[in-house]
């Protein structure tokens, strides 16, 4: 089901392949009750995770900034339109907001309404394509995250539009604006970007499992592998 179990396993060891079936059972006779309970964490907590979000955005910022005029020059050099891209998305919630990322396509990329990225989508700009393969039109969003609308690890924010196809099939959705989207995610590190539907649905059950076992551990966990993942320069 899952692109690499493996790496699950080696994520998640609690994980076991009957807790898909439970949850794929619990989505089915939900009735309107919560499928995951988010576990109620101390002050304590809440402010390691506010404190650690804060910390790593100002690193990536530092990072990225002294590369900003030349990513911007490169963007408006090779097509028209402005650098930053802003793109309404679904937070913690259902509170709205403009999630940041360098552009990487061209601006006319959704004139026939929304559509998402693939392998080899000829939207992309050739910067784009290499921002999107080292991950860097998203550093941006480490100013979401200062200003509250995101965290660096949770589940990956979707637009209305997307929301709405996938609740008729997986009303369990729902479940994830219990918590701040994130930068990165267990579904992004372990399953990757979603070409359609489908995919999502597929990547739904990882995110819906990172909820059931939500803890700073975890989190810790997926920043690792986000770091590894980021070497590995597979982006598209």
């Amino acid at each position: 089901m899952f692109k690499d179990r493996d790496s699950l396993m080696q994520l998640a060891p609690g994980y076991t392949y009957i807790y898909e079936q439970q949850l794929e059972q619990a989505i089915k006779e939900r009735n309107g009750s919560p499928i995951v309970k988010i576990p109620v964490w101390s002050k304590t907590k809440i402010l390691i995770k506010r404190s650690s979000d804060i910390f790593i955005s100002l690193v990536g910022v530092t990072c990225i900034t002294p590369f900003i005029p030349l990513i911007y020059w490169k963007i408006k050099n090779e097509s028209e339109g402005p650098a930053i891209y802003k793109q309404e998305r679904i937070g913690k919630n259902g509170k709205k907001f403009h999630i940041l990322k360098f552009r990487t396509m061209y601006i006319d990329a959704e004139k026939n309404g929304p559509a998402l990225s693939s392998a080899n989508d000829v939207r992309v700009t050739p910067f784009g394509r290499l921002l999107r393969k080292w991950r860097i039109d998203e550093f941006p969003q480490f100013i979401n995250v200062l200003k509250g609308d995101m965290s660096v690890i949770g589940p990956r924010p979707e637009r209305q539009f997307y929301i709405e196809q996938i609740v008729k099939n997986e009303p369990a959705f729902i479940e994830l604006l219990k918590v701040k989207p994130g930068i990165t995610s267990l579904g992004q590190v372990l399953y990757g970007y979603a070409e359609n539907k489908t995919e999502m649905l597929q990547r739904l059950k990882l995110e819906l499992f990172y909820m059931r076992k939500y803890s700073l551990r975890l989190d810790f966990r997926i920043f690792i592998y986000t770091i590894r993942t980021l070497f590995k320069a597979e982006g598209k």
